[in-house]
């Protein structure tokens, strides 16, 4: 995952920014957009903007339907992204794109700046997450075959043809950020040890919602 912008593994910011969302998994070398509204967050990829263009993502360990805090404690492990574009609106809006690069355990919380929280980075787990990694070995049919009633049972769209020529790192990487597991299902894949690892689990998800969705009943809790 080596490219002409990217940091090596010893410029990679001790400090960054964290954007705590819900259920928005950023995994290495995955393309995340965001609509940016909040003045916290916009503050955020100002700064980041001015600074490396650097920030985080981390999901909140809040469970779905809980009632939401303003500052919710994290997992332990996120990924840190680079802004490779962005659009500011007339409403006072930036969308950005965030490439994924490397993730990291948080070794420690700062306190808040121009409101928006930063966290101390450890990268060391994941010294391979910068290179180009082996990549998984998946049945593109068995893949589809998963995919394609958890994505009638989910309302997703997907254009297949495109889908059937694309190669598969790019695909899986797609897949585990879009299609919508549980909010912890999404941290698994993401502290997943290998993409070999990460596909197959995103696999085992894919085919507990086909169970279900052939069942008529829900996903196992």
């Amino acid at each position: 995952m080596v490219r002409a912008f990217q940091p090596r593994f010893d410029e990679l910011p001790r400090t960054v920014p964290v954007f705590p969302l819900t259920g928005v998994l950023l995994i290495p070398g995955g393309r995340l957009p965001l609509n940016i509204f909040e003045p916290r967050y916009l503050s955020m990829v100002e700064d980041a903007l001015a600074a490396g263009r650097m920030m985080a993502m981390v999901q909140p360990r809040q469970a779905a339907g809980e009632a939401e805090e303003a500052d919710p404690a994290v997992y332990d492990v996120a990924c840190l992204g680079r802004i490779v574009s962005f659009d500011e609106m007339p409403d006072k809006r930036i969308t950005i794109t965030l490439l994924g690069l490397n993730r990291f355990r948080i070794a420690e919380e700062l306190p808040l700046y121009r409101g928006y929280r930063r966290a101390v980075a450890d990268y060391t787990p994941y010294p391979e997450d910068l290179e180009e990694a082996r990549p998984a070995t998946v049945d593109r049919d068995r893949l589809f075959a998963l995919l394609k009633p958890f994505a009638s049972r989910h309302g997703l769209s997907f254009n297949w043809d495109v889908m059937k020529d694309v190669e598969m790192r790019p695909l899986l990487t797609s897949l585990a950020m879009v299609c919508p597991f549980e909010p912890r299902e999404k941290q698994a894949l993401l502290e997943a040890d290998t993409p070999q690892d990460r596909a197959d689990l995103m696999l085992a998800l894919l085919e507990m919602g086909a169970v279900a969705s052939s069942s008529g009943g829900s996903a196992p809790q």
